[in-house]
């Protein structure tokens, strides 16, 4: 025992000794690996916004019929302090920004803020600088500008009345829809019935009914929440009854054994299991509503973006049209993304389960 213990108390302090060497090498390299790395892409997206802002600012405007463009000096402006910005943030950004989450989105969207530039300096080139692009069907972007702030008032109430068609169409036909789909998904009885229907009118475009909507809807706005509708509530239908009707069986055998209702098995097995489908049936049916929501506002809607298109296009104001496909494509973008977020807080149980 005693031969034996000065050999365990050297290696004991041995590996004392020895410890804070390996942890102060092992922090060292640790802090050379956490170093911040320099955002060069800060640099040349910096780069990009001040030859746009430049560009846009000094050359002077060849316009044929116009002595200039309104707001051409203030894009510019605004173009050079996005490019001080983005210089700044890639100077500093790294040491004081490293941890937080808007950072590395920040940095993920570099490529986007060296193209966005470069599409915008070739268009004002194309346009306001060269003239190789004509007016009236034409304009720079600064004319956009211009078409915001002097019409923001028309053009949103345009944008929030087409927000309130859309809305009530969709919601309709989302409802309508689901439940034909869970009923022909879940009922033989009437699926004999209305899947036959289904299928021979769902395909129909519902733009190929607006006579009989003239005839049997007392108002334009009634018959343009109907078609809005109709065209939602086809796939929802589709897919909602393609999804409850794969369910795997055995789920409902086991809540039966359980002493589960019918109601239980529709309420509680069918439809969750279904969802996945059901919200694949709305993202086609929102596309579907879309497509439908622009020649429905054109035919007799007294404000929306579609009567806004209609009303730029009889003008010949086709900056006007220009703007108001732009908020267009920003507004369908937005109730995406909403049915995006909605998507996946609906099925979180997923999470785990499916591989993306």
């Amino acid at each position: 025992m005693s031969t034996h213990q000065p050999a365990f108390e050297a290696a004991r302090d041995a590996g004392r000794t020895t410890r804070p060497v390996g942890r102060a090498s092992g922090s060292a390299s640790a802090v050379g690996a956490a170093a911040p790395k320099q955002w060069w892409g800060g640099y040349v997206a910096a780069l990009a916004w001040a030859a746009f802002g430049l560009l846009t600012w000094r050359w002077p405007n060849r316009v044929a019929g116009f002595s200039d463009w309104a707001y051409t000096a203030e894009l510019g402006i605004a173009a050079l302090f996005v490019a001080a910005v983005l210089a700044l943030a890639a100077a500093v950004g790294a040491r004081l920004w490293a941890r937080h989450r808007g950072w590395a989105a920040l940095r993920a969207a570099g490529p986007w803020l060296v193209a966005v530039p470069l599409v915008l300096a070739a268009w004002e080139y194309l346009t306001a600088k060269t003239a190789a692009l004509p007016t009236p069907f034409f304009a720079p972007p600064q004319a956009l500008i211009e078409v915001y702030l002097d019409d923001w008032r028309r053009l949103g109430d345009s944008a929030l009345n087409t927000l309130k068609l859309l809305g009530f169409g969709v919601a309709h036909g989302a409802v309508v829809g689901f439940l034909i789909g869970v009923s022909i998904g879940w009922s033989r009885r009437i699926g004999y019935w209305v899947h036959p229907v289904l299928r021979v009118l769902g395909p129909l475009p519902s733009t190929a009914l607006l006579p009989l909507t003239f005839y049997f809807f007392p108002s334009s706005y009634s018959a343009a929440v109907f078609l809005i509708a109709l065209a939602t509530a086809f796939p929802v239908a589709v897919l909602t009854w393609s999804g409850v009707a794969s369910v795997d069986k055995r789920y409902y055998d086991v809540a039966r054994t359980m002493g589960a209702s019918s109601w239980f098995l529709v309420l509680r097995v069918a439809i969750p299991a279904a969802l996945p489908q059901v919200f694949v049936g709305l993202f086609m049916g929102l596309g579907a509503s879309f497509s439908v929501l622009v020649t429905a506002e054109m035919m007799g809607v007294k404000s929306g973006l579609g009567w806004y298109l209609t009303w730029a296009q009889g003008w010949a104001s086709y900056v006007n049209m220009y703007a108001a496909l732009i908020v267009m494509a920003l507004l369908f973008s937005g109730v995406i993304t909403l049915l995006f977020a909605l998507r996946d807080r609906a099925l979180s149980w997923q999470k785990g389960t499916v591989k993306w």
